[in-house]
């Protein structure tokens, strides 16, 4: 269990999250998020001095949840035993179920958290402090990207990772910017196919075989 000073943040975070989507960056100050968080006032002031501290703060949590998201599909049932990926030696088709998974879910029962970081990435157009820490924490997440691949068995090219980011940015603001009920997973499987396969495209030669050493 993470110590108590960390489970504040994410609960000040949580609670920024739903604002965000709720009413919009403008929504979002530290009286409001105390008041959704069901803590004493100044709780939020506490924590993040600053109002672009707060919204930072909002984007880090997004991503804490994304990473751990990621980390739980490496030990889900679509990740390669220990008899390797027989009939998938390349690792394509395991590249596109993680992807398709990840973008149903995202778009689906989390979808809230991704409108949020739609909500912030806009806003840092307007706030160049808070683009230098989307952009360090957009970063942050092409590097854990790159580790993700590699603990399930994935040698995707690091050339092929940013592009793989920004097809997967682009496909989800489409999902979680139309109706729900669209998305399924006869939906989100071409976008996943089209991810891994143009991510691939743009690494070059090292793109071809996935698993290559």
């Amino acid at each position: 269990m993470p110590p108590p000073n960390e489970q504040r943040r994410a609960q000040l975070g949580d609670a920024a999250i739903e604002l965000l989507v709720e009413s919009g960056v403008h929504g979002v100050t530290h009286r409001a998020v105390d008041h959704r968080a069901g803590l004493p006032a100044g709780t939020a002031s506490n924590y993040f001095r600053s109002r672009e501290a707060l919204l930072v703060a909002t984007a880090r949590r997004v991503i804490e949840q994304h990473q751990a998201d990621m980390a739980q599909a490496a030990q889900g049932p679509t990740a390669p035993g220990p008899d390797g990926r027989a009939g998938d030696p390349d690792g394509r088709t395991l590249a596109i179920e993680l992807i398709a998974g990840s973008l149903l879910l995202a778009a689906g029962l989390h979808r809230k958290r991704y409108l949020a970081i739609f909500e912030l990435r806009l806003e840092s157009l307007r706030r160049p402090s808070l683009a230098a820490a989307m952009d360090d924490l957009m970063a942050a997440m092409a590097a854990f990207t790159g580790d993700h691949h590699a603990e399930v068995g994935l040698s995707i090219p690091p050339a092929a990772i940013p592009a793989m980011l920004v097809m997967y940015g682009g496909a989800l603001f489409a999902l979680v910017t139309g109706p729900v009920e669209l998305v399924t997973p006869e939906a989100v499987r071409p976008l996943a196919v089209a991810i891994v396969e143009g991510g691939l495209a743009s690494g070059g030669d090292a793109g071809r075989d996935v698993s290559a050493r």
